[in-house]
């Protein structure tokens, strides 16, 4: 899972940017009306609108919004669109895999959309599969350090099911089957520890390490496809060093 932490804390931190642009909250709301819509509108026995709630507030979006996402999500009020899943894979600059999750009421516009961000900015799309075999689903808890310490975190969340915790610099971040997710919050739930956000993401196998001119290429990239209203998730396995994080920070 080389390189997955350093691009893991490269999104955490583009976090805070997405919410400057405005798109972060729609896309927030968009994942909590379909988790309703797939799950019923009841978060205690829907865990995945539990935390996708849960993401939202940890990002600021108002209780409003929320509650008015769960009631049309779940039909109790009119209003909600028919989203569907899709997802497109491709190759960034370097060779970079990219792993491309839409949630849409439009498959013509997301596809168009994502072709356009993709070829103006060194990118290729690609054949379904001939990039997806690189990744694997797995559960991604992501918590503050605070004063925390990694052997804290491996205490509350090992017998949970959790494979291993990542130090992230300013964060931890917990590796779990997807189907350990539940219990691994839940652990540190019980253990009083605080966390940003729980949820299934894919993982890179392998990864593919790039100088600075790489990085700012593949991440212009990701860029503009997170820009796309209906890209939620974009995921890579770019290999970012700290050096090379340093250097572009500089």
């Amino acid at each position: 899972m080389s390189g997955h932490s350093k691009w893991a804390t490269t999104k955490h931190k583009k976090a805070a940017i997405d919410a400057k642009r405005g798109k972060l909250f729609a896309k927030l709301i968009k994942n909590i009306e379909v988790a309703a819509r797939t799950g019923g509108g009841d978060p205690d026995g829907n865990p995945t609108l539990y935390d996708a709630i849960q993401k939202a507030r940890k990002n600021s979006v108002p209780l409003d919004n929320i509650q008015r996402a769960v009631k049309r999500g779940s039909g109790a009020e009119a209003g909600g669109a028919e989203y569907q899943t899709i997802m497109y894979e491709g190759y960034g600059p370097n060779g970079v895999a990219v792993l491309i999750e839409c949630l849409t009421d439009n498959r013509n516009r997301a596809a168009g959309e994502v072709r356009t961000a993709m070829t103006r900015n060194g990118g290729n799309m690609a054949d379904p599969g001939s990039v997806s075999y690189l990744f694997n689903r797995k559960g991604v808890v992501l918590l503050p350090k605070g004063d925390l310490g990694e052997d804290d975190v491996l205490g509350a969340v090992l017998d949970a099911g959790a494979e291993e915790v990542n130090d992230l610099g300013e964060s931890f971040e917990v590796i779990s089957e997807p189907t350990d997710l539940v219990a691994v919050r839940t652990a540190l739930q019980k253990a009083d520890i605080d966390y940003d956000s729980a949820e299934a993401n894919f993982v890179p196998d392998m990864s593919v390490p790039v100088d600075a001119e790489g990085a700012r290429k593949v991440f212009k990239l990701i860029d503009a496809l997170e820009d796309c209203d209906d890209v939620q998730n974009v995921y890579s396995n770019v290999d970012v060093s700290d050096e090379v994080m340093a250097a572009l920070d500089a």
